[in-house]
Parts: structure tokens; C-alpha cells; sequence
């Protein structure tokens, strides 16, 4: 349902019709180069329909059938659909969709679709039976997350995850982080240190204790949820980290909560069907059997496939619901940001003011989590690459000089409310986290230092 609403809230801005990155348009191109193929490579709804209202009406059916999958209203049916939305919706969001959580939701929703009870409706006191199968591709799934994690982080040829000197860096450089990032990278040196060991020994040995006996793998557990909970409080990852914890709470017996409300236990409690193994089991062998390149990608990047098990996920990578994963493979040293400015003179210019990204450096950083600012994400995307490298961004700033309201939506303030500017561009500053003394001397959260244009002046033609 987060992800859903989130999403909803923003999508005329970034893929609508006056959007950012029209869908419409942007599925003409990938039919006219790809041909029939296209439906294939890119499975989404939305090639029945691409207007805005559809995006709305798929974001609708999504949240919907979350709040009917939360009071258990036939699972399988709402497990299935909302698979199939997101995926939709996912693709039509192009870039500002394309995050690994949005992929970890896909496989979580897919892998689910087999745990969930045959039933209709739930129950009040009995049990549903649950597949091991289905349970065990799931702990399977976070497995990977975590383990991945942490082996491309070593692969990766970044010394800083070596040296152990990483953690110095991510707290202000992370796209989004919040007021606890800055206490956080006020920490010494060895505190840092000692941080990413412990980190380490989290994504790299917690997961083997999911498959343990009870007591190590509610140390496991503990561990994760323990992970997941310091990197939400200094960072905002929207859904992420309350999806992981979700996937950390199937390895969690019932043994282990207060039996208060606790339904009946027992196989003659049991009612309601489940999948049957012969489903599961080849379901099961397909995930294991693809599963092994992914991790052997992890160790050995740029490694190639087989040439058999290549062919076949080629056809099973665009439902995105069978993949590689690995957060902060290189570690961001720096942390420049674009100031996005309008003027109706080409002398006097203005700032226009995003939500939550870096811009006033007396600003606190924001919390907004489990909500995603997709626009504010991908400017700090923007910012580590070259202007000529992201399209997307020169349609951004066509949009500001066309007045686009639902792209101006996205952002906090418009320095100019009667009409768009007649000029416009983009200058790239480099952020820094004040430190204890600069702060209580400025009250400033960041201090600047311009580097130079991101992007030259733009204008828009002016029809006769």
C-alpha cells in the first residue's frame, strides 16, 4: 500500500502526459525500435492504456487490494493482481522506478502469491497451512539480499570498504539523509571503523543463521531487524527497510510472540488449502537453479552465464521478480548537488526549492520515509553523472520553462508563480555536514562550495 500511494502522488509529475518522461511517448519509441518484442521486454498494462487516468486507476486497484490482502480477503487473487500492478507500473515508470527495493517488492509479491492460503476468506481461530516451500524460497530471498550485500561490497575494487573507512563518507553522502546522519557522522574514526566490521558480520554471516536451529536464528533475526532499524533511523529508504524486516519476521516461530490472540495450533485446526509440492517444487528448483550465476555474479562481477540458464533468464528478467541485489556496492565519496535556477532576464535568478533533497544549507535534513520522493532520488543520481548522460533531466527543465503544474507539483515552492521563466539552468555545488563547532556557531546543517554549471542557460522559443 506504501508503495502504491506513494507513487500515485507523484506519477503525472514524473510519467504522465505533461510529466517528466511521458509514458505514452516513451512506449511509442520502445514499439518502434523493438517491434512485437517490445510486450515482451517491457510487460506492462499500460500498453493497453497510457493515459494518466489508467496510471491512476492501476495505483487505485493497487491500494485496494493491499487493504484486502491486510484483512487476508482472498489472498492469492490480491497477491496475484498486485503483482501484476506494480510490475505495470514499475515499467512504466521507467527510471524513477527502476530501485532495487521496487525489485525486492516484485519478488516478495511473487514469492508470496505460494505462500498464501487457497482460501477466501480468513479466519478468526483457525490456522492456515502454509507451504515450506513457499516459506523457505522466501527466507531464501532475503538470504541473498543480505549475503549479496555484503560480497559486493568486497568485490566491488572500492579500498574504502576495505580499509573500513566507508561509513566516514555514507552519512553525508547517502541520497536522503536525515537529522541522525549528521549526529552519526560526527562519530570518531573508530567508531566508524568498528561500525563496519559489525556490518559486515551482519550481510555476511547472519544470513547462514537463518537456516539454524532456533536460538541462532533468532540471533539472525535479531540481527537484521536490529541492521534495518539503524539504517532507517539515519537514512530514508522509503519502503525498504520495513519490506526486509517483514521478509526477517517468516523465520520467527510462533512459539516466539505472546500467546495472546494466538489462533489454534494443530493439524486438525488447520482449514483452508494450500499449493500443492508439485507446483512448488519446480517453482522452488527454478529459483535455486537461477539463483546460483546471480550469486556467482556477486563474487565475480562481469562473469558470464552459462549459455543455457543466460537464454532462459534473458525471458525471465523483465518480470523483474528473480534478481541480482547489492546496496552500496561503491561507496559515494563526495556529495554534489544541483541548484536548479529560472530568470526572466538572463541577470536576476531565482532557486527553485525541492522537497527533501539538499538545497538551504540551514535546513535540517528531512525525514519522509517510507514515502519516496522519486524526483529528489534521481537529482542525486543526476549530480554524480554528466548532463549529457541523463536526458531525463533536460526534459525536466523543458518542463519548469512550459510552467508544467504537475511537475512543478513535485516541487516545494515555484519562483515563478504568474508565468514560467524565460531562461533557465542548473549550477552543481558540493555538500558537506558542518561540523559540532560549525553548526553551533552557523546553526547550518551543510555548508557549500560552488563547482561550476551542471547545465548551460536554456530557453524556450517563443512562438510568433
Amino acid at each position: 500500500m506504501i508503495a502504491f500511494v506513494s507513487f500515485w502522488i507523484q506519477a503525472d509529475g514524473l510519467v504522465g502526459h505533461d510529466g517528466i518522461i511521458p509514458v505514452a511517448s516513451w512506449l511509442e519509441q520502445v514499439r518502434n525500435r523493438f517491434g512485437a518484442e517490445a510486450y515482451l521486454l517491457f510487460p506492462t498494462l499500460c500498453w493497453l492504456n497510457s493515459s494518466d487516468w489508467f496510471l491512476h486507476v492501476l495505483c487505485a486497484i493497487g491500494a485496494g487490494l493491499s487493504l484486502l490482502l491486510i484483512f487476508e480477503v482472498v489472498p492469492v487473487v490480491c497477491l496475484t493482481l498486485l503483482w501484476l500492478s506494480y510490475l505495470s507500473i514499475s515499467v512504466a515508470g521507467q527510471l524513477f522506478m527502476n530501485f532495487q527495493w521496487d525489485d525486492l517488492l516484485l519478488e516478495t509479491g511473487f514469492l508470496t502469491i505460494f505462500l498464501a492460503p487457497l482460501r477466501w476468506l480468513p479466519s478468526r481461530r483457525l490456522e492456515s497451512p502454509t507451504s515450506p516451500w513457499a516459506h523457505f524460497l522466501l527466507r531464501w530471498l532475503l538470504f541473498r539480499l543480505m549475503f549479496m550485500s555484503g560480497v559486493v561490497k568486497l568485490t566491488s575494487g572500492d579500498e574504502s570498504w576495505w580499509n573500513l573507512s566507508a561509513l566516514r563518507y555514507h552519512y553525508e553522502t547517502q541520497p536522503l539523509p536525515t537529522p541522525l546522519a549528521w549526529w552519526a557522522h560526527q562519530l570518531p574514526a573508530w567508531f566508524q571503523a568498528s561500525s563496519t566490521i559489525v556490518m559486515f558480520a551482519i550481510e555476511l554471516v547472519a544470513p547462514f543463521l537463518l537456516f539454524c536451529p532456533r536460538p541462532l536464528r533468532l540471533i539472525g533475526v535479531a540481527s537484521i531487524l536490529t541492521f534495518q532499524a539503524l539504517i532507517a533511523l539515519t537514512g530514508n529508504y522509503c519502503f525498504f527497510n520495513l519490506l526486509t524486516a517483514a521478509l526477517c519476521l517468516l523465520s520467527v516461530d510462533d512459539s516466539a510472540w505472546p500467546p495472546v490472540g494466538r489462533k489454534q495450533q494443530g493439524r486438525e485446526n488447520m482449514r483452508g488449502a494450500r499449493w500443492p509440492s508439485w507446483i512448488l517444487i519446480p517453482v522452488t528448483v527454478t529459483v535455486l537453479v537461477f539463483s546460483g550465476p546471480l550469486l556467482w555474479e556477486s563474487f565475480f562481477p562481469g562473469s558470464d552465464w552459462p549459455p543455457f540458464l543466460g537464454t532462459f533468464y534473458r525471458y525471465i528478467e523483465p518480470f523483474r521478480s528473480l534478481n541480482s541485489y547489492g546496496l552500496f556496492r561503491v561507496m559515494t565519496k563526495t556529495r554534489p548537488e544541483i541548484i536548479i535556477e529560472g530568470s526572466e532576464d538572463g541577470v536576476t535568478w531565482r532557486a527553485y526549492d525541492f522537497k527533501y533533497k539538499a538545497g538551504n544549507a540551514e535546513e535540517a535534513p528531512p525525514i519522509v520515509a517510507p514515502h519516496q520522493p522519486r524526483l529528489d532520488w534521481q537529482m542525486w543520481f543526476a549530480a554524480l553523472d554528466d548532463v549529457r548522460r541523463e536526458p531525463w533531466f533536460i526534459n525536466f527543465l523543458v518542463r519548469l520553462l512550459q510552467g508544467s503544474k504537475p511537475v512543478l507539483g513535485l516541487l516545494r515552492t515555484n519562483p515563478f508563480p504568474s508565468s514560467p521563466p524565460r531562461y533557465i539552468r542548473a549550477r552543481l555545488f558540493e555538500y558537506d555536514f558542518t561540523s559540532l563547532a560549525e553548526k553551533e556557531e552557523t546553526g547550518s546543517w551543510w555548508k557549500r562550495e560552488e563547482k561550476g554549471l551542471y547545465c548551460p542557460v536554456l530557453s524556450q522559443r517563443k512562438e510568433k
